[in-house]
């Protein structure tokens, strides 16, 4: 079983804030006071319906799995509180909709891992078990 949470791309969701011009801009971490482009993923992708954020020494960016509820998805972005194989983070386009998602515990599975990533060209579950 995995831990899925979901996240949007408003302030509360991505922990970001306005400056003085009022510009977007990281709140905190290593980019704190730097520029943030709403929906743009850690890997330059525009976050939409299928963009998941996972710990990327587990499932590099482009990693495709399937998650019960909600569908297909591809790792695009990652998150400082997604650490670990068992944790990951699903886009939704609205904070409405993530809050009704919440945290659900689900049996993922890995469609197929990115060109970047080695691994077994069969589906497997999110835990690593075949």
């Amino acid at each position: 079983m995995i831990e899925v949470t979901a996240y949007c791309s408003c302030q509360k969701c991505c922990g970001w804030q306005r400056n003085w011009l009022g510009q977007p801009i990281f709140s905190s971490g290593r980019n704190k006071g730097k520029r943030k482009l709403i929906g743009q993923t850690a890997s330059g992708h525009q976050a939409r319906r299928g963009t998941l954020a996972a710990d990327t020494e587990y499932y590099a960016f482009g990693t495709r799995l399937f998650i019960p509820g909600y569908g297909y998805g591809v790792v695009h972005d990652r998150g400082g509180a997604i650490i670990g194989p068992q944790r990951l983070d699903l886009f939704m386009h609205s904070h409405a909709a993530a809050t009704k998602w919440g945290r659900q515990w689900v049996e993922a599975i890995v469609l197929g891992e990115s060109v970047a990533q080695a691994g077994a060209d069969s589906p497997r579950t999110a835990t690593g078990n075949q």
